[in-house]
């Protein structure tokens, strides 16, 4: 009679199928449903199959016994030298087979065992600064990419490759752009921020080119201008292989829960592309000014909280008071349209509208818009609505920034004592000011 065998062990599996005997080698993982075996298959891919179709079992080994390469393997030292900064997220990952659950536990020499194509563009260094999943990542961390880029470039490095989950991928691009060039500086070197969408053991991972990339122009990119290049990132350009996207971080928003192709651009283009091939790596010439010096990057104020909220039929003035109450620093309020907020009561028929419209008048802390509509400017010039929220104290009018990079940009300005009419300047590339003309 054929055992189960345990969750994690490789095994050799027989089945008799519609199409007949076939045989699998693969991990065993958790049932796909009761009294079934599920094994992941080197592709990456699982097969399932109801456990009295099992013919024979042959148990092969544990999925623990690859070993990796240690990182002390011998370098170029005529290659520039660049900095891979590990943060985590699905790019440093793999499976768990006690779960069959994806989960971020890759140590940067894993990363580079598994990508040793690295070491023909650049010279390796590199630091970890946790194994964590983007949407656990805070304003803490931002400094700690911020201290780790400035060590790096200390200490030689001409770029820095953060790697990150792609979920808050660009708001931490966004922080580190303010950090380095909101102050109309630059930094000494290129940062590049890259993850994949898909792990590195599916058939389909973008993790690998994603990876090389982001080192080839961390070693090989264009020099930094500090307008909208102080921190970019490199993903996948499109579904397919062989070509990935430079964007500005604070001009780039991830607009796809599961496509290779999920960072897009808001409100202006690609800084570059890089082409990959046989013949090896190459990108599209960039032209950008070259005015700015280089300096010593700000931090961000990790106590300050920022509240965000969204317009619309559920948005009361409750919301505002608590944000008060609770010692947030500001209030972004995502709103429809070119930014408005349901502040009139035209009918007579909705008196919280009225007192939201109050509340944001005699608010203690700064209220701003953002568009739920991500493309397109905050413009509160051309409706009567949009003056009036103006006059109640609604700031925001002019920004045409993501959400994501007016909420870096506002908490950059808080932790750094501007005042917030910066917010419809352009500082490092995130306003696209011809929007507004």
């Amino acid at each position: 009679m054929v055992e189960m065998p345990s969750i994690g062990k490789r095994v050799k599996l027989v089945a008799d199928g519609p199409a007949g005997s076939t045989s699998h080698e693969g991990v065993v993982l958790p049932g796909a449903a009761q009294d079934h075996i599920t094994i992941k298959l080197a592709n990456g891919y699982n097969v399932s199959y109801p456990f009295d179709m099992v013919k024979t079992i042959e148990e092969i080994g544990d999925s623990s016994t690859s070993e990796t390469t240690n990182l002390s393997v011998e370098q170029n030292q005529d290659l520039p030298k660049v900095t891979i900064i590990h943060t985590g997220g699905t790019i440093a990952s793999k499976v768990d087979y006690a779960t069959g659950a994806v989960i971020a536990r890759f140590e940067p020499e894993e990363l580079l065992a598994s990508v040793p194509e690295i070491l023909e563009i650049a010279n390796i260094d590199a630091k970890k600064i946790g194994n964590m999943w983007s949407d656990d990542i805070r304003p803490v961390h931002w400094n700690m990419m911020i201290d780790a880029c400035q060590e790096a470039f200390d200490s030689g490095s001409v770029g820095v490759v953060i790697t990150h989950g792609t979920d808050t991928l660009h708001v931490s691009a966004s922080a580190l752009s303010f950090a380095f060039a909101g102050g109309g500086g630059k930094p000494a070197g290129r940062i590049v921020f890259t993850g994949s969408q898909r792990s590195s053991d599916r058939a389909s991972s973008d993790a690998t080119e994603n990876l090389l990339s982001a080192v080839y122009w961390a070693a090989n990119g264009a020099e930094v201008s500090g307008d909208g290049d102080a921190a970019v990132t490199v993903m996948h350009a499109g579904s397919g292989d062989g070509v990935c996207a430079v964007s500005p971080g604070v001009g780039v928003r991830k607009m796809h829960s599961t496509r290779r192709d999920a960072f897009q651009m808001v409100n202006g283009e690609r800084i570059s592309e890089i082409s990959i091939s046989r013949e090896g790596l190459s990108h599209t010439p960039v032209s950008k000014p070259q005015n700015r010096e280089v300096t010593k990057p700000t931090k961000y104020d990790a106590t300050i909280k920022i509240a965000q909220f969204i317009a619309g039929p559920h948005l009361h003035s409750d919301l505002i008071e608590a944000a008060q109450k609770a010692d947030y620093s500001a209030i972004i309020i995502h709103g429809t349209g070119l930014g408005h907020l349901p502040i009139e009561n035209s009918n007579g028929d909705a008196p919280e509208n009225d007192e939201l419209a109050n509340t944001i008048e005699h608010s203690s802390i700064p209220v701003i818009v953002a568009s739920q509509c991500i493309n397109g400017p905050v413009d509160l010039n051309v409706y009567s609505k949009g003056r009036n929220q103006q006059e109640i104290g609604v700031l925001g009018h002019g920004s045409t920034a993501s959400p994501e990079a007016l909420l870096a940009k506002v908490h950059w300005a808080l932790s750094n004592g501007k005042d917030l009419t910066i917010l419809s300047e352009n500082l490092c590339g995130e306003n696209e000011s011809s929007l507004m003309n």
